[in-house]
């Protein structure tokens, strides 16, 4: 690792935003190793900025990146920059989930903007080994969240607006009613990361999940899928597939399905598997409505679902990246195919959006 390697924390502009990409722990072995760490101050990170300085980092205001941040620095984030009118072209090299590769809504405005200003996206979401598997990952802790507010508000114990906790936490309340509870839960993609984490919190509600992969998807049995009472969708795909549920299943006379959620939240992208909404819920509203009357059913559709268990979120996905950001001065396999991935998804817009 080259000592002249610059990484920046930024402070997340999402109010609801508790997580770090980099924990204090880990920000120290590196460090130890060379890394030159800023951190900028932040009053909603679930890690004390105290804690950085104690492990060596170096600290900034608020948002300072832009105006303070070397033009050589790697910006590290986790979720979606400022934007709108007079959004500033981007020059440095950005790490963060950009969720720009797919036609999500903004994704031309985003690539212009670095387009214009010469930086780059490394994209959290295609950080991946030579096999193609993603090296670092909080989807784990969604699977998990988005299982345990689905038993929640199954159970009318669900509380709004939405805080953060801890594991023993929101295990305590899942264990609470899981004696009475007859409920029937699928999740669908079970053997991945997201998927894991839904099972095992079902289990922890007494809850034995239905378990669909990539075998029950490619003949999907919709009868049964709309028998279940719970429905947690974990699947993230990258090129368009049949949808799981299309609207016309949710006036099917025979459904059961009462709850569906939706950890992975691809509502704008063509490869949503989901295509039945139109909007994720929020902290604030984290449940809405789509269909009313004697066969009700809800939504639940939260995009940054591990950051309401931030520090367990955080600790592993911090434990995960700090060894690639290690290798980052070297430019070769996984960072490598990060920004071949930016690269292909700038030369795929057919024309150039100008700021």
């Amino acid at each position: 690792m080259s000592d002249s390697t610059h990484l920046w924390m930024r402070h997340e502009a999402r109010l609801t935003e508790r997580r770090a990409p980099l924990t204090p722990q880990d920000a120290a072995r590196l460090v130890a190793a060379g890394v030159r760490i800023t951190v900028e101050e932040s009053a909603q990170r679930a890690f004390p900025l105290a804690d950085y300085a104690a492990a060596g980092c170096a600290t900034a205001p608020t948002g300072s990146w832009h105006e303070q941040a070397p033009d050589d620095a790697y910006v590290l984030g986790l979720k979606e920059l400022p934007a709108g009118p007079g959004a500033p072209a981007l020059r440095h090299r950005h790490i963060y989930f950009g969720h720009a590769y797919k036609g999500q809504a903004g994704a031309r405005e985003l690539l212009a903007r670095f387009t214009a200003g010469g930086g780059a996206l490394l994209d959290m979401e295609y950080l991946t080994d030579d096999s193609g598997r993603r090296v670092a990952a909080f989807g784990y802790w969604a699977g998990y969240v988005g299982a345990a507010l689905a038993v929640l508000h199954h159970r009318r114990a669900l509380t709004a607006p939405l805080r953060p906790t801890g594991r023993p936490a929101l295990d305590a309340l899942l264990a609470a009613g899981s004696a009475s509870d007859t409920a029937t839960a699928l999740v669908i993609g079970a053997l991945g990361r997201c998927g894991r984490g839904a099972c095992d919190a079902l289990v922890q509600a007494g809850l034995e999940p239905t378990r669909w992969d990539l075998p029950e998807t490619r003949a999907l049995d919709r009868a049964a899928l709309l028998g279940h009472d719970l429905l947690v969708n974990t699947v993230l795909t990258t090129t368009p597939v049949p949808p799981f549920l299309t609207k016309a299943d949710l006036d099917e006379p025979a459904r059961c399905l009462s709850l569906l959620s939706d950890v992975t939240c691809d509502v704008t992208s063509d490869c949503n598997v989901l295509p039945v909404y139109d909007e994720t819920t929020t902290w604030d509203a984290p449940v809405r409505t789509l269909r009313d009357g004697e066969r009700p059913l809800d939504l639940i559709a939260i995009d940054n679902l591990p950051s309401l268990l931030p520090v367990e979120a955080s600790t592993a996905f911090s434990a995960e990246l700090a060894p690639q950001l290690l290798r980052l001065a070297e430019w070769d396999g996984v960072w490598a195919r990060a920004l071949h991935c930016y690269r292909t998804a700038v030369e795929a817009q057919e024309t150039p959006l100008a700021l």
